[in-house]
């Protein structure tokens, strides 16, 4: 062969370069696609600042210009960043790390350009409200929470920001002792604003009261239940369809039902 001159590529080589090539491409693709899987379940258990829009919503309006970071004075927001398995650029805290410090003129809400960070949603009569946020709420686990074992702690409650009002003790007495009370912590769903700062001062190696996003922590009722002696869950309901008879027993009363054994069977 003369000098200078390339051995031209045998079929071989040609199938073997192709399906290495082949083999890195669909790698790349999977690494890719992972990422992004790991993206979206992270997304749905992540914390936003104050006044930020549903996830769905709020992922599709932030720009990721790191406005909010910048505004906040005790660093609690964070920019997820390549490696954290996080939606990249947007803005998050962790409260067990750096909890929302509630700041009544709330910073990194008026910055925001995109209305990813909803201000009338933290307002009050035009003014501005922290405590009417909804950043998450907080979760307790019982088994894990000192003072439903009986050893004295209120290390949550005294934290909360809204004292007596997000978390309250409730007191019970201890069967196991006889003598000692119990001093349980009752978090309250309405009031609690999900700042972190309980999850942050709990004294247990992992803490036993946790923030999560309230899609996430709550319960739903439904439309077919209503709170007969609170008026102002009629308009919870405004919109819902009256319930259906289907059966021939749901036609009857419940004593009626009762008392006809053979519909029982």
């Amino acid at each position: 062969m003369s000098k200078g001159k390339k051995e031209p590529v045998s079929d071989r080589r040609k199938f073997i370069f192709n399906m290495a090539r082949g083999v890195g491409v669909a790698t790349l693709g999977g690494f890719i696609w992972s990422a992004y899987i790991d993206e979206a379940k992270a997304s749905q258990l992540l914390l936003r600042p104050p006044g930020a829009l549903k996830e769905e919503d709020f992922l599709k309006t932030c720009i990721k210009c790191g406005l909010c970071v910048e505004a906040c004075p005790f660093d609690t927001l964070l920019l997820a960043k390549p490696g954290d398995h996080k939606p990249l650029g947007m803005p998050y805290f962790t409260p067990r790390e750096v909890p929302c410090h509630m700041c009544p003129d709330i910073p990194c809400v008026p910055v925001c350009p995109s209305g990813a960070l909803d201000i009338q949603s933290v307002m009050t009569d035009d003014k501005l409200d922290i405590n009417i946020s909804e950043m998450g709420l907080a979760v307790i686990d019982k088994d894990s929470c000192i003072a439903f074992w009986g050893i004295q702690c209120d290390a949550c409650y005294r934290a909360c920001p809204l004292l007596g009002k997000a978390i309250t003790i409730e007191y019970d007495k201890n069967e196991r002792t006889g003598k000692h009370a119990y001093m349980k912590p009752i978090v309250h769903s309405d009031p609690c604003t999900g700042c972190g700062m309980c999850e942050h001062a709990c004294v247990t190696q992992k803490a036993a009261i946790q923030i999560f996003p309230r899609e996430v922590a709550m319960g739903k009722a439904g439309d077919y239940y209503i709170k007969g002696w609170d008026k102002n869950d009629d308009k919870r309901v405004k919109n819902a369809k009256a319930i259906k008879t289907r059966t021939d027993i749901s036609k009857k009363s419940a004593i009626d039902s009762l008392n006809d054994s053979g519909d029982l069977y």
